[in-house]
């Protein structure tokens, strides 16, 4: 891989500050297989970044999961989404290191939240140990990799974090070693006419632009002639070795005539800003392509504390008659980096491509609050639901309405609420409100059913209807049948679906006593280990309770044998 030599050094000097605040070599690999990543930290993903590094666990379940350093176990926190299977430690150096997706825990750890399971009646549970109650050594085994919560794949997500301020910071600045011998890839460049007037190739909105690569590797765009103020934006991902998944670069720097006007890196972030990733990208490009597009300029409603400089926000403010070197540099965090140059005319041109109209007869000031009659459902806007102020399209309807479309982000949750007074007590038992994908179909949107009203709390634009559910859920034996002896067996699965309104709540008993079902939603499958004892009996009674989002509830009865 040839390289730029000044430019490997520029990118060595610059990060090796920030490296030199993290300790080296005090934590050892979380795995015992090479660290081959399938995700990266601050990786753009919907409305987040990756808080940490995705590392692939041999398409396999259960490898030991190993303590980074001696420390103490702070959190434990099982759900059936997000993280899944979830393990926080505190080491004495002031880090936290987060172990997620897991299959299961340590023997002594998997005890301790199994009997407070037992305790709580049930699997989804969160705990906060007392500080030394749960401590663990260096190296010894904390859990096992799996595939538990929004998992799309097994695979072990690993942070470190802050103890005091609880950012997550970037793992390979502690000295952890990931093969990475690629330069990022530049997939596509955008320019943007940012004020009243401005063209970029006489277009008043966003257009994309042309380049080659050159000889020495770097990359040249055809010369863009543009008047006013522009930014340009840049779809990019890198590539590590021995796997062709896309992850997040780690850096992009922008310069103007030698001047740097925009540079941020994944460094560190906090949770708190982690949503504003939707005023770092093109949200609207991101929703029609699946694309995201990086802004090299700073949005005034841009919150992120990723930036390290910044000259104008980003923004280049072109005149007639100027020439303007911009020059990109992308870079991983083994210092790989692509270099883009793109080279600016100062022209006042014709227009040919006009600013899109996207007027209509409703608007909404993001600093305000905004309320709307749709006839069937009010909806309400707090205050900073939004970015920007937008003219939005509202859609009336007697059973539905639409919401302008998911083109738009909001950062707040905002309310719908829908007038059910035409419905019978009980369809309103069964009643719900559904958000319609494109195809129409029905996804359950949490109701709250009180005063008289039906109300949802959402982020998600787009269109909203009533939907009845009157349909049970369905359970069924995955691997026993009826009166069969299970002598030999490990656990007892059952599969649990819902057609329409989605699983709310389960539960089992095995001769009239509690049992802990895991409940793997990507899969529809509950488990019960026998490991946990339960009963002792030969004649076994399973029954297993589901109950839908709107209250249709079925109940499985089934008996089996064991020595």
């Amino acid at each position: 891989m040839r390289h730029n030599f000044f430019l490997v050094l520029f990118f060595t000097v610059l990060y090796l500050p920030a490296q030199k605040k993290y300790p080296q070599g005090e934590f050892r690999p979380p795995l015992d297989i090479p660290l081959v990543l399938a995700g990266t930290f601050g990786e753009l993903r919907s409305n987040h970044f990756h808080s940490g590094m995705d590392i692939k666990t041999q398409q396999r379940e259960g490898l030991p999961v190993f303590a980074i350093s001696d420390g103490t176990v702070t959190r434990i926190k099982v759900s059936h989404w997000g993280y899944g299977k979830a393990l926080y430690v505190a080491h004495p150096n002031g880090y936290t290191s987060v172990y997620a997706h897991l299959k299961k825990f340590g023997p002594e750890i998997e005890e301790y939240v199994k009997k407070v399971q037992y305790e709580k009646q049930s699997y989804e549970v969160e705990m906060f140990p007392d500080y030394g109650e749960l401590k663990v050594a260096k190296g010894s085994t904390i859990a096992f990799s799996g595939n538990t919560g929004g998992s799309a794949g097994p695979h072990l997500h690993f942070e470190i974090r802050s103890s005091v301020s609880g950012k997550p910071t970037n793992p390979l600045l502690y000295g952890y070693e990931v093969r990475d011998a690629t330069d990022p890839t530049l997939s596509g460049l955008y320019g943007y006419p940012l004020s009243e007037g401005a063209l970029i190739n006489q277009s008043a909105e966003k257009i994309q632009l042309n380049y080659t690569r050159q000889s020495d590797g770097s990359f040249l765009a055809d010369k863009v002639t543009a008047i006013g103020t522009i930014g340009f934006g840049i779809d990019t991902f890198d590539r590590l070795d021995m796997a062709a998944n896309k992850n997040g670069v780690y850096a992009v720097k922008q310069s103007v005539n030698g001047r740097v006007f925009s540079e941020f890196d994944f460094e560190s972030f906090s949770f708190g800003e982690t949503r504003y990733i939707n005023t770092l990208i093109d949200y609207a490009h991101f929703y029609d392509h699946r694309r995201r597009i990086q802004k090299c300029f700073k949005e005034p409603y841009n919150h992120l504390s990723i930036y390290k400089s910044l000259y104008n926000d980003g923004k280049i403010n072109v005149e007639e008659g100027m020439s303007y070197n911009v020059e990109l540099y992308i870079s991983d965090m083994a210092g790989n980096t692509t270099k883009l140059i793109i080279p600016v005319e100062g022209k006042r041109e014709e227009e040919k491509i006009s600013k899109i109209d996207d007027t209509t007869d409703d608007f909404v000031i993001a600093d305000k609050p905004n309320n709307f009659d749709l006839g069937a459902a009010k909806v309400y806007f707090p205050a900073s639901t939004f970015y920007e102020d937008f003219f939005i399209n509202l859609e009336k309807g007697n059973d539905t309405i639409t919401v302008h479309d998911n083109s738009i982000a909001a950062h707040r949750n905002f309310t719908i609420s829908f007038d059910p007074s035409k419905y019978s007590a009980e369809e309103k038992k069964q009643l719900f409100i559904a958000h319609l994908d494109s195809g129409m179909r029905p996804t359950y949107s949490k109701t709250y059913k009180r005063d008289g009203s039906f109300t949802t709390r959402t982020r998600t634009l787009g269109t909203y209807t009533l939907v009845r559910d009157s349909i049970a859920p369905e359970i069924r034996p995955k691997n026993f049948k009826e009166k069969q002896w299970l002598s030999n067996y490990s656990y007892l699965s059952l599969s649990i679906s819902d057609d329409l309104s989605g699983i709310d709540t389960y539960s089992a008993t095995l001769n009239g006593k509690w049992i802990l079902m895991e409940y793997e939603p990507k899969t529809n499958t509950i488990t019960y280990n026998f490991d946990d004892n339960i009963s002792n009996e030969t004649e076994c009674e399973l029954k297993v309770t589901v109950t839908d989002n709107v209250g249709n509830s079925t109940t499985y009865t089934g008996t089996f044998f064991r020595k």
